[in-house]
Parts: structure tokens; sequence; C-alpha cells
């Protein structure tokens, strides 16, 4: 897909080794709690809460930690928090469409953090509805590239399953499906033998807007301070920025 996803795996992947690793475990903690308390307790009968799962044992999270969660959020254990999901819509600089996709037990806290953090980096917040519409919800799974581990193979073991494109991401391979059908997919995947890091719905744009490395460097400033905050746990934006641009902030 676009320069989005290639940052946003290349972030990804960093975000084990830095200063950020607590905030990276707690958002992979309350999304077991929350997809526990949705779908049950059960991971073999929630295949949302076997995704978040697989997802923060991927990323190392301590298995006791990922029990525990799993316990508070189907009601096994004492103090789970009542989290609510809130979608934020904004702008970040260069007319660059933001959706901020909120898990808090205090909406005005959220909705505080996430203004402050717009405004401090040259963003605003939007009217719902303003920017939504150039957005779809889709299911997303990423896959690590490895020896023997080609674009064709993927897409036959998955294109049956409901799959509507693979990309190339350099280190990885984004598998695209509509939202209903990331289940089916992860599934034949796994029967083919297929390694992945991640299976999860999110939004991707239906239109990108194109950023040099000035602007690129503002987005990605008002994206980290987004992530910052506690409440919000995934940013979606429809900006592009070229395997040069990349090449050049890192």
């Amino acid at each position: 897909m676009s320069g989005h996803s290639k940052w946003a795996t290349t972030k990804h992947k960093k975000a084990a080794l830095d200063a950020k690793r607590g905030k990276l475990f707690a958002k992979l903690i309350k999304n077991i709690e929350v997809a526990a308390r949705t779908g049950g307790p059960d991971p073999d009968a929630n295949p949302t809460l076997f995704d978040a799962i697989f997802k923060a044992k991927k990323n190392s999270v301590p298995n006791d930690n990922i029990e525990r969660a799993r316990k508070r959020g189907g009601g096994l254990e004492a103090g789970g928090a009542d989290w609510q999901t809130i979608m934020y819509e904004g702008y970040a600089p260069g007319g660059v469409a933001v959706l901020i996709e909120c898990l808090t037990d205090n909406r005005n806290r959220a909705a505080s953090e996430v203004r402050v953090a717009l405004t401090r980096n040259g963003g605003s917040l939007a009217d719902p509805g303003s920017v939504s519409y150039m957005f779809n919800r889709k299911g997303v799974v990423i896959v690590p590239k490895a020896d023997g581990l080609d674009e064709d193979t993927v897409l036959m073991a998955v294109l049956d399953a409901g799959a509507e494109e693979v990309n190339d991401l350099g280190d990885t391979f984004e598998v695209v499906s509509e939202a209903g059908d990331l289940v089916p997919v992860r599934k034949a995947l796994q029967d083919a033998g297929i390694d992945y890091d991640s299976a999860e719905s999110g939004f991707l744009p239906t239109m990108s807007v194109p950023l040099d490395e000035e602007g690129a460097k503002k987005v990605f400033r008002l994206i980290d301070a987004l992530e910052d905050s506690d409440d919000v746990q995934n940013v979606f934006a429809n900006f592009d920025v070229s395997d040069e641009v990349l090449a050049a902030l890192d």
C-alpha cells in the first residue's frame, strides 16, 4: 500500500525496543481485556480475543499479564475497568486526515489529551463524519518475509478465503480483506503454515496525501504525540510518503 503502511510497520517493529515498550504492553493488555469482555474469555470461541492474545505474545507481553487481562475482561477475576471505545476525527499538517481510536475509562481525559496533542502539533479536531468517509474498515494481516515466501505464495494461500490484495511493504507483506473476512484469511495462512505477526481490523484510506520530508516530519511528530496518550489505541492517517523520504527520515 502506501508509505503510511511501511512507516507504521517499521515503527511497530521498533516499538518493542524503545522506551515506549511499557505503553505498548499496556495497550495490548487493554485490547485483550476488552475483547474478553465483549466476546467471552475463551479465545477458541472468540476470534477477536484470539488475535489480541496472539499479537500480545508476538510483542513479548508476559503470559501472566495476558492471562490476568483475559480473566478480568471475562469476569473471572475482579478489577476489570469499564473501557469505552471512542473515535475522534481530525486533521494533521498538510491537510492529512486522521482517525484517532481511543479506549478509555475517562472520556473527558481522552478528549482533552487528543485535543492538546492535535493543537500543539499543528493539527485540529474535525466534526464527526468529516474525515471518516475517506477510510474503509478492513481486515489487515501482517506477514513477515521468510525464505521461499513471495507475494504470489501468500496470495494463493489467502485468495479463496476472501483476501482482496497482498502488498509488499519491504520486510513484510500486508494482506488486506473485508473486515468480516479477517478470520478466514488468518486461518488460511495458518493452514498453509505461513507465520504472521498480527491480524486485526483497521481503517485504510481510500485516498492519500503525498508528503515531502518536511511534511512527513510534522505528521509523524503529531502521530507520536497522539500515541503517547495512554487512552489512544490506534491512529489512522491518509498520508503517503515515498521510500526516498522514509530513507531520509531514518
